[in-house]
């Protein structure tokens, strides 16, 4: 018995676990190996009996402690059948802590083995074991001379025993691994190796230094096969080599795949290999040397370590170091070693000096690492290799060999080739390895296509693995609980290998049996060993972690958001702890998904409204990050996140939020990257454009981009992109429907892989840009891709620059840009090649959408043209060359431009060239600038190209009657900038120059003519014909040559601007400017240059000169005018200098009589002395042609003139912002005296005071100001504003004064030229004080006559009103007030009308407004009393109560009241029963109005009260109330008797129902009626129907309003029959009404001869009905206003033959008029001479409907406003509309908001013409100053 069961006393229990295993002795072979990874199981006997073995394996599993075993038996009850009768006992006796006696825990321990072993993935064990030896250390012990002489002679035994025995551990490792039944996936299966590709070599990053290293060597792009790795080219370079991989790419397994080969003899160039894994080699916390690192650590020689250490020196190029997980090296260590070679240091430390050389120089280094900053331990000259991962073929083959000699190898395949998705995943070859899994357990039990329909992301690829390899299908929830702790906890705190007391038993069992733990040998240090646990992979370990804070209770779902961060990926890996949390984010986005609810709810064992309360937590954290900009790592992330969750409507949202150009830097980028990034874009509406930097690419990886259409312009610059990069990328391109523009620059294509693109490339035909820049591409391929790509029908740019160019190629490049009809440039310079095309006439017409005005088929033809530029800089043609070259340009087929700069030409052939272009038809420009060697010269299109253009749109027609008849041809631009042209040379020029008869514009800029050069010009510039302008800039002239200039105006008739400075050297001559292409700052869209409107030609353009001097001194003022005198006119003048003295102003003012033709002088930025003003307010007196004077700031000076025919008119004078004070106010009044009328007078923002304003009013009356005097911003006062008061009664010209105190101060006086019979006041935030009302009034109490006056926030309380109602007493007249202050809303009726009782005198008008917050009074002078009032005051004799006294005192003050109106007032019960008293005796009162008010219906009872006793009354306003049914049932009451009744106004009250027929019977004794307005009282048909019976009864009506009513057709016919009998109906509104046409026929057949307004918007009118009742309306003499706005009248809008002569406002908005009704439009607009605005606005009116327009705007003389919003006017058609206001100068507006017009285009019209308005808001233009 074994002695072990004895000590147990469990005899029985061991015997039947010993028996149950020993049916199945590879499966316990497979655990001991898991469990003892170090173990030798191939050291047993043979002949040892089976059941022995078992009991000494069991033996081996138990004496490794009590975790090992529980997690064994726990690993044996659930893989295993065993009975319930074993197994209990076995779970109860060993599963638990209890069980296993504490005597035996420190049992027999296994020999520690020096060799490290790795683990493999799902289901495999960790390899054999190696030789058991005791342990040896190498680290520190000496190796004297003699002891190597006394061992030379074993020296090379040694070292041959030590490597022999290297391979044979390998061998034993990698050879023995067998497949367990059952299990798809074993070691021995065949290995596909992923994409290795060279790359640039990676230069480390040295964090202290900051710099980049190094110089890449290796050739970029070029693919590798593993044994490529070690390429014999090699040893002449770097021998450290950097494999770079995304996770799960398998850098681990090609490690270890080269360990295999190794061992099988195929890297026989090595005679040693070590492989290390930095994530042991993290948990050793000594120092080691490097003999401790390969011996002590790894596999240590049975003798002589030394020898064996020194063999391996001498033989280091045969000795390869693989160091896998770069990336997750701990320790940071300086790139400045410190302590020698042989000095104990970290593992990192060790890794650099054998990359440096420094140990064991010559060896071969291989590491593996994630992609980031590397550390700086790296040489520079580091090969670097980047891992792909699987393409497709790959990918094919990996499952074909998974599923090898499986029934359903077929089946997976086409599951695979059936869904891109699952390829894209499957990229990876982790993931593949887990779909294939997944397929192996899903296939036999699923249809065809059923399998890969579950794997939809790659989350539930894991919880389908997880799923399907548990027992039964169900895991456990406490196992994946439990095991997802452990890997959060992992991740949390660095750590990726767990040690045996890490995992409790049951979890370690778990996941040993679905194999998602792996088992290996650890060291931690020298003769430390022991076994370690690890996940199958990272990602794996990443999957647990999102799992448990998914669906543990103990995470808190608030703390989810945390976790669901992006990585930046350039993490420097060499911080404190390892980054492991990468992909934790898009596990968690993937178990968010709407499919992993199940699984969730079964882990977490809670309800799904408990999981998608979570889900909901990390989707909401995903939306945040959707909509942020992130960088580019962080956006391919984000997209594999958003895609794990399956979330349209996510998806959508981050494909909206990503930036139109979306840019990728220097991180590599593999295929399931771009897929993801695809599927996220197919969410997109908008066109992206994308552009790749600097990315390592995999190659095959634009294959994910395939069926993208929203891609609109795609770029890759890298050289790591090859051949197979352009292979697939062709294969892409030509499902990219939207991609306009392709970008492939920097490359390493060849020839093959361009060969790929250009067979692609025609299948794009919608391609407008593309570039194949710095490829190096050679001759042939680059005359393959232009013979190719200039045929794409829509390409506009081809950029070949920067490629290998021989000349050869080069002319023959350039005979394929002449001979094709495609190419308008071919730009050659330097490294550059670009091709620039025009694509045909038609395919711009689908890119921009052909419009209705195309043109014919000829016209098209004409349009085909091409245009062509040919540059031939650079070269040596010299003074003949470039003469010839110019003879030719005209005969050879160039139409853009001739580049010949840099040619050596001089001053001499510059007459050369000149003669030589002289004759050329063609010619637009010429620039020769011999300081830049530049020599260009622009062609224009044929004269016949340019008529083509001018007729190709229709509506061209409407302005060739206004256009000359034949086309002025072209003019030539002649620049000679910079050419060191001196006086001498402008006589031989100008004879070169005047042989061309189109020269317009000259420019001498930047030379050297100085005054004798300007003299000369001055006599032989009329020989060069009409110019438009001549530049003499930078010429060195003095400021003497002005008047040499200015001379030119009566020798040349072209000549209307002359510009001067001094300063800048700026001198320009100009014809005249105010043509259209001069206003719009260039030429106007299809319009040519010489076509511009005769209204223009017909107008007197005035001449201009703009001078600008230091110093303007009075003789040359003196000069200056002198010469002016000879000049025609009008002329304009404008000076500026820094200071101009009073000496010089005076000289020039005393020369202003003798300028007749003088229409405007400005003195501009020029500083004039205090006393200035003075000076200028004489010259009213001295010059009578003076009309205004504008002084602005003692800095701007305008002086405008009257010409010698306009009649002596009104004078304006403007000094503001002039300092002047009380001193100057008397010399200046005493001198604009005897200016005759002085219309304007603006002294705003001086420095008056109080004391300027009193002396001004006493001079005022002396003042012959007619029109306004501005006086605001002087520091007025309240003092100020009383002083006002109190003067105006004396002057009787005075008809009203405005003061504003408040911050923006206003004062401002207007006059009539007579007597006025009444004054207004206007006072606005004065604050009076209680002392104030007293003088207030007195100042009033002078005033004889009428007088309004209005109190604006003037702190005047209620007491102070009434003070001042009190103290105004006038012999006779009326006096008005109005209150405007925050407590009149306050207040309430009752205390207003207490103020009232106060009034001196009688009160004829009481207002009140309590949303306004206004009081209104009207008194009357002399206080009169009513008879009747008297006796009705008798009657209140009763003074007992406050009541009775308020009515008895309003009865006396209101006794001759004639209007009481009340609105926007809350009546309270008292106020109504006021009413009620006081109205009875108002025996005058005319007008009631009550409105927008509240009344409670007993109050109502109280008016209706009242009001019944007022018979005469002849308005009644009672709209706008909120009364409610019943209550306006008893107002009803109101009309009884009300005979005398003109205006009655019932709007927005419910009168439909049961009310109307009480009104209308009240209605017919209102004889009398002149305005019934019944609005928005929805009375309907019916309503409508008794309202026509007693229109018949009204005779005066004279104005009815219907409009909001319900009426149809029914009532609307009635209604119209019966207003045709309302013969003196002048306003008629019955709008908002379903009427139609029927309504609009009966209108028109009884149509009133006196009707002024017609309101019919929004009434269901067709065209049948507005065009009835525009022949009705047409020739009526009165209508003044007409809206049919809102009405589908589509082709029936008015159409006039006689017109209506007093029509002031048409509104036809929203009434879908187009262009085929814009002439009849516009010429029945021509025949209303009075139109004053114009409402189209909302309509689908075109460029045919502007032109239209703009053709009768000048003919429309009152037109202030049209309205044009909202329609399909483009850039064209606005410009016809400016063309047109520019001869309509009355228009004050022209509205063209949300047009299809640039917004460029709408800045320069605005610039030409502000009145064209482009606002949301209406920004009405105030009228200019003066007018």
């Amino acid at each position: 018995m074994d002695p072990v069961s004895l000590q147990l006393g469990t005899k029985n229990l061991w015997s039947l676990l010993v028996r149950l295993l020993s049916k199945d002795p590879q499966w316990l072979n497979a655990k001991v190996k898991f469990f003892l990874p170090k173990m030798d199981l191939s050291s047993r006997s043979k002949a040892e009996d089976a059941t022995q073995g078992v009991m000494l394996q069991l033996n081996r599993l138990y004496t490794q402690g009590q975790a090992t075993w529980q997690a064994f038996i726990h690993c044996v009850c659930m893989e295993l059948d065993v009975p319930l009768d074993l197994e209990v006992p076995l779970l109860s006796t060993w599963g638990h802590g209890d069980g296993f006696p504490s005597q035996l825990e420190t049992g027999e321990e296994s020999q520690p083995e020096s060799q490290l072993h790795h683990g493999e993935s799902w289901g495999c064990g960790a390899g054999g074991g190696g030789l058991k030896r005791p342990h040896q250390s190498c680290g520190s012990s000496p190796r004297p001379k003699q002891c190597r002489k006394q061992q030379l002679g074993g020296y090379e035994e040694l070292a041959k025993r030590y490597l022999q025995l290297l391979r044979s551990s390998a061998q034993q490792r990698y050879g023995s691994r067998t497949r367990r039944p059952g299990q798809p996936l074993a070691f021995h299966q065949a290995y596909i190796p992923p994409i290795l590709q060279w790359s640039r070599a990676t230069a480390p990053f040295n964090t202290q230094e900051g710099a980049i290293l190094g110089d890449p060597k290796a050739e970029d792009g070029t693919e590798a096969s593993i044994l490529d790795l070690f390429n014999t080219k090699a040893d002449k370079g770097p021998r450290v080599t950097v494999l770079l991989g995304k996770a799960g790419m398998g850098k681990t397994t090609l490690a270890h795949r080269l360990c295999q080969k190794w061992a099988d003899g195929q890297l026989d160039r090595f005679q040693a290999l070590f492989l290390f894994e930095f994530r042991q080699l993290n948990l050793i916390t000594e120092f080691l040397t490097l003999p401790q690192l390969l011996f002590d650590l790894y596999l240590s020689p049975e003798a002589g370590p030394d020898l064996v250490f020194q063999y391996l020196e001498e033989n280091a190029k045969g000795v390869l170091l693989i160091f896998d997980g770069l990336d997750q090296a701990l320790h940071p260590h300086s790139s400045k070693d410190t302590a020698g070679p042989e000095a104990p240091s970290p593992a990192l430390a060790l890794f650099s000096g054998l990359c440096k050389g420094t140990l064991l120089p010559g060896c071969w280094v291989l590491a593996t690492s994630r992609p980031g900053k590397l550390p700086d331990c790296l040489p520079t000259e580091a090969a670097m290799v980047h891992m792909w991962g699987f393409d497709r073929p790959r990918v094919e083959e990996y499952v074909g060999h998974f599923f090898s000699n499986q029934p359903w190898q077929e089946a997976a395949l086409a599951e695979l080739r059936e869904n891109r998705h699952l390829q894209s995943m499957c990229a990876v070859p982790a993931v593949c390895q887990v779909t294939c899994l997944c397929l192996y357990h899903l296939l036999p039990s699923s249809s065809p296509g059923q399998s890969a329909a579950l794997l939809p992301t790659v989350t539930q690829n894991y919880v389908q693995l997880v799923s399907t390899l548990s027992p039964r299908g169900h895991p456990l929830p406490e196992s994946l609980l439990g095991l997802s702790e452990v890997a959060l906890r992992g991740l949390e705190t660095g750590k990726v290998i767990f040690s045996v007391g890490d995992i409790p038993p049951p979890m370690m069992a778990f996941g040993a049996a679905l194999g998602l733990l792996t088992s290996f040998c650890i060291c931690t240090g020298p003769g430390h060993q022991e076994t370690g646990y690890a996940f199958t992979h990272l990602s794996l370990q990443e999957f647990f972690a999102a799992l448990h804070l998914m669906a543990s209770p103990e995470v808190d779902k608030n703390a989810l958001a945390h976790y669901v961060t992006l990585s930046s990926r350039w993490v420097l890996r060499t911080k404190a702890r390892l980054g492991l949390l990468d992909h934790l984010p898009t596990f968690l986005a993937g178990l968010a998904s709407r499919a992993c609810c199940p699984f969730l709810s079964h882990v977490a064992q809670r309800d799904e409204v408990w999981v998608g309360a979570r889900q909901a937590e990390v989707m909401q954290a995903l939306r945040k990050l959707a909509t942020r900009r992130l960088t580019g790592p962080k956006v391919v992330a984000l997209c594999h996140c958003v895609g794990e969750t399956q979330e349209p409507e996510l998806a959508s949202l981050m494909a909206q939020s990503l930036p139109c150009h979306l840019s990728f830097h220097n991180f590599p980028l593999t295929y399931a990257d771009l897929a993801s990034l695809n599927n996220i874009l197919g969410h997109r509406n908008a066109p992206i454009q994308l552009d790749f930097e600097g990315c390592p690419l995999e190659p095959h990886c634009p294959e994910a981009l395939a069926g993208c259409k929203q891609v609109e312009n795609l770029s890759f610059k890298s050289r790591k992109c090859g051949d197979a990069f352009a292979e697939a990328l062709s294969r892409s391109l030509p499902t990219m429907g939207s991609l306009k523009k392709l970008g492939l620059v920097g490359s390493k294509i060849t020839a093959q892989g361009i060969g790929h693109l250009v067979q692609a490339l025609p299948l794009c035909p919608q391609l407008e840009e593309v570039s194949f820049q710095d490829n190096q591409l050679k001759d042939g391929v680059l005359l393959n891709i232009v013979e190719v790509l200039l045929c794409l029908p829509r390409l506009q740019k081809l950029d070949l620059s920067r490629n290998n160019v021989s000349m050869s190629t080069l002319l023959c490049l350039t005979k394929v840009a002449i001979t094709s009809p495609a190419v308008r440039m071919l730009q050659v310079r330097e490294a550059d090649l670009i091709f620039l095309l025009s694509p045909p006439t038609e395919t711009a017409a689908e890119l921009q959408g052909a419009s209705d005005l195309q043109g014919n088929a000829s016209q098209r033809k004409e349009a085909q043209s091409r245009s062509l530029a040919l540059s031939l800089s650079g070269n040596q043609l010299d003074n003949e060359g470039c003469r010839l070259m110019a003879e030719a340009a005209a005969q050879l087929d160039i139409t853009r431009n001739l580049d010949l700069s840099d040619n050596g030409l001089s001053v001499d052939g510059v007459y050369g060239v000149l003669s030589a272009v002289s004759m050329c038809q063609t010619l637009a420009e010429l620039h020769i600038s011999l300081l830049r060697k530049t020599v260009v010269l622009t062609f224009a299109l044929e004269q016949e190209e340019q008529g083509g253009m001018q007729e190709r749109a229709a509506l061209r027609d409407s302005l060739m009657r206004q256009m000359p008849c034949e086309l002025p041809p072209h003019s030539t631009r002649i620049r000679l900038t910079h050419c060191g042209l001196q006086a001498k040379h402008l006589a031989q020029l100008c004879r070169a120059l005047g042989g061309s008869c189109r020269l317009s514009h000259l420019d001498f800029s930047g030379n050297a003519l100085g005054d004798e050069g300007a003299a000369q010009l001055a006599q032989l510039l009329p020989g060069l014909g009409t110019l438009q302008s001549l530049n003499l800039s930078e010429n060195g002239l003095s400021p003497d040559s002005v008047f040499i200039l200015t001379q030119c105006f009566s020798t040349l008739q072209w000549l209307f601007h002359l510009e001067v400075n001094s300063e800048s050297q700026h001198v320009v001559l100009r014809g005249d400017r105010r043509g259209r292409d001069q206003l719009a700052g260039g030429p106007l869209p299809e319009f040519p240059v010489g076509a511009r409107f005769s209204a223009f030609d017909q107008r007197c353009i005035p001449r201009s000169i703009c001078l600008r001097q230091r110093l303007l001194e009075p003789l040359s003022l003196t000069h200056l005018c002198e010469t002016l005198e000879k000049c025609p006119g009008p002329l304009e003048v404008k000076l500026s200098c820094e200071v101009l003295s009073d000496q010089s102003l005076e000289t020039l003012l005393n020369h202003l009589p003798r300028l007749p033709q003088l229409s405007l002088l400005q003195l501009s930025e020029t500083r004039l002395s205090p006393r200035s003003p003075l000076m200028l307010a004489d010259l009213f007196s001295l010059c009578p042609q003076v009309q205004k004077v504008d002084l602005r700031s003692l800095y701007h000076t305008t002086l405008r003139f009257r010409s010698s025919e306009e009649q002596k008119g009104e004078y304006c004078g403007r000094f503001t912002d002039c300092a002047l004070s009380r001193e100057h106010v008397e010399p200046l009044c005493w001198l604009l005296s005897k200016c005759e009328d002085l219309n304007q007078l603006d002294l705003s923002a001086n420095l008056l005071g109080d004391d300027g304003l009193q002396c001004l009013l006493e001079c005022l009356p002396k003042l012959p100001i007619s029109a306004s005097l501005d006086l605001s911003h002087n520091s007025i006062s309240v003092e100020g504003a009383l002083c006002l008061v109190k003067t105006l009664p004396s002057c009787p010209r005075v008809r009203e004064a405005s003061v504003n105190l408040g911050s923006e101060q206003s004062i401002w006086i207007r006059f009539s030229r007579q007597e006025e019979a009444g004054k207004t006041l206007r006072l606005s935030q004065c604050s009076f004080r209680p002392e104030h009302v007293p003088r207030l009034a007195t100042g009033l109490n002078q005033a004889l006559k009428p007088t309004v006056l209005t109190l604006t926030q003037c702190c005047l309380g209620l007491k102070q009103l009434t003070v001042l109602l009190s103290l105004v007493r006038w012999p006779v007249g009326l006096f008005n007030l109005r209150v405007e202050e925050p407590w009149v809303g306050k207040a309430g009726v009752l205390a207003l009308l207490e103020v009232c009782t106060q009034a001196s005198g009688n009160i004829t008008e009481i207002s009140i407004a309590e949303a306004q917050q206004q009081l209104c009074l009207q008194l009357e002078f002399p206080r009169q009393e009513n008879p009747e009032a008297v006796a009705l005051r008798l009657a209140h004799c009763d003074l007992g109560t406050h009541h009775n006294l308020l009515v008895w005192q309003l009865m006396e003050t209101c006794a001759r009241l004639r209007q009481l109106s009340l609105s926007q007032v809350n009546l309270c019960d008292t106020s109504s029963l006021l009413l009620q008293s006081l109205l009875p005796s108002l025996s005058e009162l005319k007008t009631f109005r009550l409105t927008c008010s509240c009344v409670r219906s007993e109050g109502l009872v109280h008016l209706t009260s009242g009001l019944s006793h007022c018979l005469h009354l002849e308005e009644l306003d009672l709209s706008n109330n909120q009364f409610g049914e019943e209550g306006t049932r008893v107002l009803m009451g109101v009309l009884e008797g009300k005979c005398w009744l003109k205006r009655l106004d019932l709007s927005h009250l419910p009168l439909g129902g049961s009310i109307l027929p009480v009104l209308t019977p009240r209605l017919r004794h209102m004889t009398l009626l002149q305005s019934l307005r019944l609005s928005h009282n929805q009375i309907g048909d019916t309503g409508a129907q008794l309202l026509a019976a007693v229109l018949p009864w009204l005779p005066e009506l004279r104005k009815i309003d219907l409009s909001g009513n319900g009426i149809g057709p029914a009532g609307g016919v009635q209604l119209a029959e019966s207003l045709g009998l309302c013969r003196h109906l002048e306003e008629l509104m019955l709008g908002c009404n379903a009427l139609g046409d029927a309504t609009a026929l009966g209108l028109a057949q009884g149509l009133p001869r006196h009707l002024r307004i017609l309101h019919l918007p929004s009434s269901r009118l067709g065209p049948e009905g507005a065009l009835s009742l525009s022949q009705a309306l047409d020739g009526c003499p009165y209508v003044e206003e007409v809206s049919l706005a809102e009405n589908s009248l589509a082709r029936g809008i008015p159409q006039f033959c006689q017109g209506l002569p007093l029509l002031r406002r048409i509104d036809l908005v929203s009434c879908d008029i187009d262009d085929h009704t814009a002439k009849p439009l516009a010429a029945s607009l021509l025949l209303c001479p009075a139109l004053e605005e114009i409402l189209l606005s909302w309509n689908v009116l075109g460029d045919e409907a502007a032109a239209e327009l703009a053709r009768v705007l000048p003919q429309m003389g009152r037109l202030k406003r049209m309205d044009l919003e909202k329609n399909r006017i483009t850039a064209c058609g606005a410009w016809l509309l400016a063309e047109g206001l520019a001869q309509g100068s009355g228009i004050q507006v022209i509205r063209l908001w949300n047009n299809p017009i640039p917004p460029d285009t709408v800045q320069r019209l605005q610039r030409q013409e502000p009145r064209l308005d482009f606002a949301f808001f209406d920004k009405q233009p105030k009228a200019p100053w003066g007018t």
